[in-house]
């Protein structure tokens, strides 16, 4: 390193290290700036610090400038400072003094010095103070030696001002939605009640004592009861359009029975017929003409047989899927109205959660509104109140304080307006 030479020419040794003992001090004097305060503070993490080391070589009689390692530095979050050469230097909980006192002994320890280098160490920056609650601009300020609650409070913009207008127009749209939601909420009840009614095949609606107390009961049970008559309708003609076609393949299958039992008695008869005719004319005393026509007879009667077969066979299959029908639209209907209830059921229970919300807004409005009136009407600020968050031991611990109360940095000042007993009622 570059050492800055501090002698006099041509003067005793003595003389030389009088003057400059006398330059070092005054040197180290112009570089560290000294305040009350920050003689026993102690670092904290994010406060900045700024670092002048010199050393004084007897032998020389003269001042080295250590300008490599001078500088401006932070505490990180493992609350050290890291120095060229020295590495890692614990910072955290210590004041200046011990920081300083500590960087002269590492460097010389590390160049193995006969002097010790003199450092001086000072706050460049403090950490910062962090307002919070009824402040206007509550958040993250720059922290000033001397600095109380009241100053705090005036660097974050004072007290929250009453905003009583927006509070106001919140409560508002926080009613006209609760409304809306107070509306839908009703109709889903009638529309259950409606739903319950055609599961337990009931010819009207049930109006329960929570339903009396719907202003528009009346009209709503009609649109419902409209809706119902109109639905069990459709279903009714569906049914009875299913059960006439069943009747009428019941006949059907009726008719083809008793058509198969006279054909059948037909046959008999004609197969006894062509019997009689094929013995006469084995005896040669019939004509082949007539054990020919004998014998169409008996051909056609089989197939008309077979036909009725193919026709009973198909007038069940008909009658089995007419049935089917039936019963499919049955259950359709009965898992249309189960789920139609599920789905009102969920939408009920949605409702109720946003009237809950839409209810903890209008009461958060209103609340704020008699926050805010009551910081604007209370009188010498009795009805504020302050505390500070300080860690204590790496634990916060919050502090009760007032307007005079001393800040640290670091510290979270918390500012609160207590409603008071006029913006209660």
């Amino acid at each position: 390193m570059k050492a800055e030479m501090i002698a006099g020419g041509g003067k005793s040794s003595r003389r030389r290290l009088n003057v400059s003992s006398l330059a070092l001090a005054g040197f180290l004097s112009v570089l560290s700036p000294a305040f009350a305060f920050a003689d026993a503070y102690h670092l904290g993490v994010m406060d900045k610090i700024r670092v002048r080391v010199a050393e004084w070589q007897t032998a020389e009689g003269a001042v080295r400038d250590w300008s490599a390692v001078s500088g401006d530095y932070s505490v990180s979050a493992s609350g050290t400072v890291s120095l060229p050469f020295i590495g890692e230097l614990p910072a955290s909980g210590k004041t200046t003094a011990e920081v300083a006192s500590e960087i002269g002994l590492k460097m010389q320890q590390l160049f193995g010095l006969s002097d010790r280098p003199s450092a001086s160490v000072e706050i460049s920056q403090y950490r910062p103070v962090y307002m919070a609650g009824a402040v206007q601009n509550p958040g993250e300020f720059p922290y000033a030696p001397g600095m109380t609650v009241l100053k705090a409070l005036s660097v974050a913009g004072g007290l929250k001002r009453a905003e009583t207008g927006q509070f106001a127009r919140n409560f508002i749209q926080a009613q006209g939605e609760g409304s809306v939601l107070v509306s839908n909420r009703n109709r889903l009840l009638v529309r259950r009640a409606r739903i319950l009614a055609q599961i337990n095949n009931k010819p009207e609606i049930e109006i329960t004592d929570d339903l009396k107390k719907i202003p528009d009961i009346k009209q709503l049970v009609e649109s419902e009861t409209a809706l119902m008559n109109s639905q069990r309708t459709n279903l009714k003609v569906t049914l009875s359009s299913l059960a006439d076609l069943k009747t009428l393949l019941t006949a059907q299958i009726d008719a083809l029975g008793k058509k198969l039992e006279t054909q059948t008695r037909q046959l008999a008869m004609v197969e006894e017929d062509r019997d009689k005719v094929n013995n006469l004319s084995e005896q040669g005393l019939a004509l082949s003409s007539r054990r020919l026509a004998v014998e169409q007879q008996v051909s056609d009667l089989q197939s008309g047989l077979l036909d009725i077969d193919t026709a009973t066979l198909k007038a069940k299959q008909d009658l089995n899927k007419a049935q089917q029908d039936e019963t499919t639209t049955r259950n359709a209907w009965d898992a249309r109205l189960a789920q139609e209830l599920q789905d009102t059921e969920a939408q009920l229970e949605e409702r109720a959660l946003k009237l809950a919300t839409q209810q903890s807004l209008m009461s958060d409005a209103l609340l704020q509104s008699a926050e805010s009136a009551a910081a604007k009407d209370g009188e010498n600020g009795s009805n504020v109140s302050y505390s500070i968050v300080r860690d204590k031991d790496g634990k916060p611990t919050e502090i009760a304080a007032t307007e005079n109360t001393v800040v640290l940095p670091g510290d979270v000042v918390k500012v609160t307006v207590k409603l008071s007993q006029q913006a209660m009622r």
